[in-house]
């Protein structure tokens, strides 16, 4: 699992830089399916250090892609780079996925626990659990953050986001504030085709009266 393998190397890591970070992003749909990008990423002090979070295998592009070989996963992509100027090492994963609840079954997420199921009329509920981490060896967890970054096809009814924007949600904590597991909640009202943007039909007027114009054109000539 890539977590349980990113803090496996806690100690490794606060030896030689002492910060780690883990962001992710998803876009979920109203009927399950949706897309993800998760990005984790050390610092590390000098260039000796660099070289030695490198080689780990959380930063080992095959390594990874091993992890997420499912075959209800979509457009799989893994890329992992090393920034020499800022002295980081990253690794980003990005993947469609065809039915949330499918996540479940991937190592990597067994126990987050993934749910989107029907609310009140015309809702639906979002949940995900994050669960404890524990990272020992006398590790300062305020230097390690966790964030997960959510956008819903529809209007947010409520949730319990720590910070908002628009209908991105945002859950940001450090490894201590997790304590036993928190749960990530949404209700959202999925919108409609009626609701679709404004603007989207402004663009689709003007290339009508684009065919048009230049149809009659034509006809003159």
């Amino acid at each position: 699992m890539i977590m349980k393998k990113i803090l496996s190397m806690f100690f490794l890591v606060y030896l030689i830089s002492g910060c780690i970070n883990y962001e992710q992003k998803a876009y979920v749909y109203p009927d399950g399916t949706g897309s993800i990008e998760i990005r984790y990423w050390m610092k590390a002090s000098d260039s000796a250090s660099l070289a030695s979070i490198s080689s780990l295998n959380i930063f080992n592009s095959d390594s990874v892609k091993n992890e997420f070989d499912y075959s209800f996963l979509k457009n799989l992509e893994v890329i992992s780079y090393v920034d020499s100027n800022d002295t980081t090492v990253s690794t980003k994963i990005k993947f469609d996925f065809t039915g949330i609840d499918s996540l479940n079954l991937i190592r990597t997420f067994s126990q987050y626990q993934f749910s989107l199921t029907d609310g009140a009329a015309g809702q639906k509920v979002f949940s995900q659990f994050i669960p404890p981490i524990t990272s020992g060896f006398g590790i300062d967890s305020q230097n390690f953050i966790i964030r997960y970054i959510y956008t819903f096809h529809g209007d947010i009814i409520s949730h319990n986001a720590t910070a908002v924007q628009k209908r991105v949600l945002i859950w940001e904590y450090n490894y201590s504030e997790i304590g036993r597991g928190k749960t990530i909640s949404v209700t959202f009202k999925p919108f409609k085709i009626k609701e679709t943007p404004i603007w989207i039909y402004v663009i689709a007027g003007l290339v009508f009266m684009v065919v048009i114009f230049y149809l009659f054109r034509k006809k003159r000539d």
